[in-house]
């Protein structure tokens, strides 16, 4: 388990709490048929249209594995450096609820399909720390109850019974809301990039149950709450600072916390009890006898490793090594697939550091604040390599680069040709740009005077001249030519 950090550490009135998070993703493999039968597992359609009698629980209807749902589960294993076992066992797991027609799940207890792993989670400053995989096992999904159609009756749609999920079992290593939040990140886009689940929480196809505890330092584990089914990043950093500002004001208090699984309400920004948590032994779990072990060879592992895409922290070394560009970059760059591809074809073959920057802040910024995908984007990755090779070039400034990229954004269009079109080339001759530079400095003989006393003023020279030609001069020429005439040598 990961050391105490006091910077992470929570002031309470008796002094200093650690938070320990500890979560278990339920993520919904990405297949076209359910876990144990033919039935669609497509989103959105008619209430209890996607239902085959092996899903409704119809008498003598019997389980039969599906191989892609097993194959994206060593898939997801392998992604996260884990273990991957060979013999692994289906268990019932006991319990009643109106949208469980069978009255268990099937799932695995003590023997599931993967084991331990590693999860490396990077933060906004630049830091990481890595996060313990305590397992990965297949399990069915349940249906799902609707309170809110009839005033006196629930309904159940059984369209995502026997759905397959994923549940990825991290270890308690996680030590504030904004880790969580990281972790959560990070193993999404894992499992994006390996195509093993979609991981749209507003569908539900990822969703989290978060185990929140805490502790003074140096002391043994508290005792903890369960928040079921957390399907945001928001709610979830909401979640997790609730619930241990709630058991510390407890403890403080003098009273204990009653291990319990919680809901979190999103309209109130608060925890409340669910049920008193469960323990194994509640569940009866026992193998399900409907189903053998399953059982693979090394050669079926390793068949599905030699065909698994590049990964995150692969792509990310690969961009610091290649484009020579800073580790955070790199890291924005890669959480999302389509965005390291886009990025990919700008950077090939130019300057990293200038590709990075114009695709992160020009374009992911403009993307951002107009909520697009990289698949909306009206600036293409040519358009923009295109963009940089003219200011590579000196061609253009950066100021018309920026007036460039509008012009693409609103009107599209090959750079190149808008630039040779609209007269936008940078004035690069020093014949033109030394008659500005004269013309503004015998305008304003006062601040000559002045600049002469604080050589910094050069700068309000530099942009005078740059406004009277429209941003095209070279600024560079224009700063060397600046500073002579003054006789500056900074500024």
């Amino acid at each position: 388990m990961r050391q105490a950090d006091p910077a992470k550490f929570i002031p309470g009135a008796t002094g200093d709490w650690e938070l320990i998070i500890g979560l278990e993703v339920h993520a919904q493999v990405t297949s076209e048929s359910k876990l144990f039968s033919g039935a669609s597992t497509q989103f959105g359609s008619a209430p209890n249209t996607n239902v085959s009698l092996v899903d409704a629980a119809m008498p003598g209807m019997l389980p039969v594995i599906n191989e892609e749902c097993v194959k994206q589960a060593v898939r997801t294993g392998l992604g996260l450096k884990a273990q991957i076992n060979k013999r692994s066992v289906f268990d019932r797991k006991n319990y009643f609820y109106p949208d469980l027609p069978q009255g268990y799940q099937i799932s695995q207890f003590l023997d599931p399909i993967v084991g331990e792993g590693v999860v490396t989670v990077d933060l906004v400053d630049g830091t990481s720390f890595d996060v313990g995989i305590e397992r990965l096992h297949l399990e069915q999904d349940a249906g799902k109850s609707l309170h809110d159609q009839h005033p006196t009756m629930s309904f159940v749609d059984l369209n995502r019974s026997g759905v397959a999920l994923m549940e990825i079992v991290s270890k308690p290593d996680i030590r504030s809301s904004e880790e969580a939040r990281a972790y959560l990140t990070k193993l999404r886009s894992i499992l994006r990039y390996l195509g093993t689940c979609d991981g749209n929480m507003e569908e539900g196809s990822m969703r989290a149950d978060i185990n929140v505890s805490v502790r003074r330092a140096g002391e043994p584990l508290g005792t903890r709450c369960e928040i079921k089914n957390v399907n945001s990043m928001r709610f979830a950093v909401q979640a997790i600072e609730y619930e241990a500002r709630r058991q510390i004001a407890i403890l403080e208090d003098g009273g204990s916390i009653d291990q319990e699984t919680r809901l979190f309400d999103s309209v109130k920004g608060e925890t409340r009890s669910m049920r008193s948590k469960e323990e194994a032994h509640d569940y009866r779990y026992f193998p399900d006898p409907d189903l053998l072990p399953l059982e693979f060879d090394q050669a079926f592992v390793d068949a599905l490793a030699a065909d698994l895409p590049e990964l995150p922290d692969q792509i990310k070394q690969r961009f610091i090594d290649d484009y020579g560009i800073t580790p955070y970059d790199a890291s924005v760059l890669v959480a999302e697939k389509e965005r390291a591809d886009f990025f990919d074809q700008v950077a090939k073959g130019r300057d990293g550091k200038l590709a990075a920057n114009w695709t992160i802040n020009e374009l992911f910024g403009r993307l951002n604040k107009e909520g697009m995908a990289i698949s909306d984007s009206p600036v293409n990755a040519n358009q923009l390599g295109a963009i940089i090779d003219l200011i590579g070039e000196k061609t253009i400034s950066g100021k018309i680069a920026k007036d460039l990229f509008e012009i693409v954004w609103s009107e599209g269009g090959e750079p190149r040709q808008i630039v040779e079109d609209r007269g936008m080339k940078q004035v690069t001759d020093t014949g033109a740009i030394e008659a500005a530079v004269d013309e503004v400095i015998a305008a304003n003989p006062d601040k000559v005077e002045q600049a002469k006393a604080k050589p910094n003023l050069a700068g309000w020279f530099v942009g005078q001249v740059m406004k009277a030609t429209g941003g095209k001069a070279n600024p560079q020429a224009v700063q060397a030519l600046v500073r002579e005439k003054l006789g500056v040598t900074e500024g």
